[in-house]
């Protein structure tokens, strides 16, 4: 077994709506293991979503402790937080969130712009990036003149290229075809095998499942199944 990259223990979320408290998360315990390519799944208004953003520090939960790469987020300000999301986690989000007036590579860039890296190494960075995810020739183009499965090819080197701890998806394939959708997952399964990046992927998708490592099933806010997947395309 791998040392763990996310601790999870005892988180909670409630929400208030109106009068009445609506709770999201209800006791989870989980770790996610470095090299771990693992899905999220449940039905809808399970808590995947609240889960992920808890672990990307997006959200701060009721009660309980998230650890990433050794930093409880609990304990750090705002501005910590900021730098841990930059440095150590990578997000893949359903709707590409792309800058539209920025070329693939800028939009790959821009994470290390924050991070102070200088334009030279940047743009060698970023490049290698792009070409890691088949987009080698596409640089300059933006959002607008590329596909749906090239803008989120384009969000994964974005997610890749600072070499962050662990990658957050939430529904990355929702918005795609099904041919590029099976292509997207091969390909984060191949960068997983490569890299040894750690991928953590809220999903529904049953193609994704079953690219996956690991599977872990939420229901109402609870960790309902937790298993490991010896015969996933991912390990093949």
């Amino acid at each position: 077994m791998s040392e763990p990259i996310v601790v999870c223990q005892g988180l909670e979320k409630r929400y208030q709506v109106g009068a009445v408290e609506v709770p999201a998360l209800n006791g989870v315990d989980l770790e996610i293991e470095v090299g771990d390519f693992a899905t999220l799944a449940g039905p809808s208004g399970s808590g995947k979503t609240t889960l992920l953003n808890m672990i990307g520090g997006l959200d701060r939960p009721s009660a309980g402790t998230v650890t990433v790469d050794g930093q409880s987020l609990g304990a750090l300000d705002k501005n910590a937080l900021t730098t841990l999301r930059l440095t150590k986690i990578g997000f893949v989000f359903q709707a590409f969130n792309l800058i539209p007036v920025l070329s693939a590579e800028e939009n790959v860039e821009f994470i290390l712009q924050l991070q102070g890296v200088g334009a030279d190494e940047r743009r060698q960075r970023a490049r290698t990036a792009l070409a890691d995810v088949g987009l080698g020739g596409l640089e300059d183009r933006r959002p607008a003149y590329l596909s749906g499965g090239q803008q989120q090819r384009v969000a994964v080197a974005r997610a890749l290229v600072a070499a962050p701890a662990v990658v957050l998806a939430d529904e990355p394939t929702a918005n795609l075809d099904s041919k590029t959708a099976e292509e997207l997952i091969a390909l984060m399964a191949r960068l997983n095998e490569a890299s040894g990046v750690t991928f953590l992927i809220g999903t529904h998708d049953a193609r994704v499942i079953a690219h996956s490592k690991r599977h872990i099933e939420l229901t109402d806010g609870r960790i309902t199944a937790d298993e490991r997947r010896q015969n996933s395309r991912a390990a093949q």
